[in-house]
């Protein structure tokens, strides 16, 4: 017998016991086998949902409300200098000494570096690289201006680039997300939209879709927190 034969022969009985699991399926639901391809006249999202925005301070409470449903710590301030004051407070309290964020404008407006003692600071930037990785690894504090919000699923979107490494957001013990109350949107297609928008079909190495701590239930479905990636997050909304 030759090789085709066999794989001829192989792939009669792949079908034959696929034939015989779901006819015993359907038996067992009491329905009729569907043999065709069901119609699918609507393709995407409905007109009435695409067209669907919440006002702000709706779609800010939503969001932090949901970030919060999912295990998050999400907190509003009218500038970015009342948050930095809120992540030294917290630093301090964690006792965290090593940080590591992302190297944005709105973060070296505010002069984070130097309102954060104790702490050894590292930029995400082309000068930085070398060790970059075991530093994001080993940082108490990940920080990242995001580009973002989703208030209906109550998510961060943080693209990544040579300012903005992906590991910021996943190698630390704490992730601190700062967003715009400007860029909170109300539905994630308005986010693909404006990404689809911005890079067409050249998109950046990672786009992070982030919605609370880092939660696996690998093993024997025991929910554990902080395996894959920050056990504690926080999302900053900065108005």
């Amino acid at each position: 017998m030759s090789n085709q034969d066999i794989i001829r022969e192989l792939d009669e009985q792949a079908k034959k016991k696929e034939d015989e699991f779901l006819n015993h399926l359907a038996a067992r639901l009491k329905r009729p086998r569907i043999t065709s391809k069901p119609d699918q006249p609507f393709r995407g999202a409905p007109d009435f949902w695409t067209s669907y925005e919440l006002p702000p301070n709706e779609r800010i409470k939503l969001f932090m409300d949901n970030w919060t449903s999912m295990g998050g710590v999400a907190e509003r301030f009218a500038d970015i200098d009342e948050a930095v004051a809120y992540i030294a407070e917290l630093a301090g309290k964690m006792q965290a000494k090593y940080v590591v964020r992302f190297d944005d404008p709105v973060l070296e407006q505010a002069n984070i570096d130097d309102r954060i003692p104790g702490t050894e600071m590292t930029i995400w930037n082309e000068k930085s690289q070398e060790n970059i990785m075991a530093k994001a690894a080993g940082a108490d504090i990940g920080i990242a201006v995001v580009d973002y919000g989703i208030a209906h699923t109550g998510t961060v979107v943080a693209v990544s680039g040579a300012k903005q490494g992906r590991s910021v957001s996943l190698l630390p013990t704490v992730f601190i997300a700062i967003v715009r109350a400007s860029d909170i949107k109300t539905r994630m297609g308005e986010v693909m939209t404006d990404l689809q928008r911005r890079f067409g079909t050249e998109l950046p190495a990672g786009v992070h879709f982030i919605t609370g701590p880092s939660r696996s239930s690998d093993i024997e479905n025991d929910l554990t927190i902080g395996v894959h990636g920050p056990g504690i997050v926080y999302a900053l909304v900065i108005d």
